[in-house]
């Protein structure tokens, strides 16, 4: 049984797995260059992975369940909440696992793009499905896709911090951006 945005959520899986190894990459080639690994550094690299994880178990719930002939509006129920909660807690609680791990606040354009805009649409999405109204298909998968836009915005705006840092940067010195 093809359950509606299958495809879509293939394709979206892909870019997902891809953009995991792209931005671990990046990582890398800085550390290539000579830099030294910061807090903030690992602190990125842990978080975009996680998200990424999330995403692509999100991305591929739906498939799985429909294996089981389970119906569709189960299928978007159910995937809803087992991709939307663990989301929700890593928005939620990117601030203070951020300031635990680096220290600092975190900046503006992160609190207000990756962490209030995800937090929303993920939320949007966990009273919206659940429920089993129409359109709940293409409720669940745009919320993905725009968690995933997230996601890439945070680790754009990561990126242009971690490149400003020395190559030489110590620990107290990445820690204070």
């Amino acid at each position: 049984m093809e359950i509606k945005g299958a495809a879509f959520l293939y394709t979206l899986a892909g870019l997902l797995v891809t953009f995991a190894g792209f931005s671990a990459l990046l990582l890398v080639l800085r550390q290539a260059a000579g830099a030294k690994v910061s807090r903030l550094d690992r602190f990125i690299a842990k978080t975009i992975m996680s998200y990424i994880f999330i995403l692509t178990a999100g991305a591929l719930l739906p498939t799985l369940l429909a294996l089981y002939d389970i119906p569709e509006t189960w299928i978007w129920r159910s995937s809803g909440v087992l991709f939307g909660l663990p989301m929700l807690a890593l928005q939620a609680s990117y601030p203070y696992r951020r300031r635990k791990a680096v220290g600092g606040r975190t900046p503006a354009p992160i609190l207000a793009v990756f962490v209030a805009l995800g937090v929303v649409v993920t939320l949007a999405m966990l009273a919206y499905v659940p429920t089993g109204l129409p359109y709940s298909s293409a409720v669940y998968i745009t919320a993905l896709t725009v968690d995933f836009f997230t996601v890439i915005y945070g680790f754009l705006s990561a990126l242009d911090i971690i490149m400003l840092q020395p190559v030489d940067a110590t620990e107290g010195t990445a820690q204070a951006r």
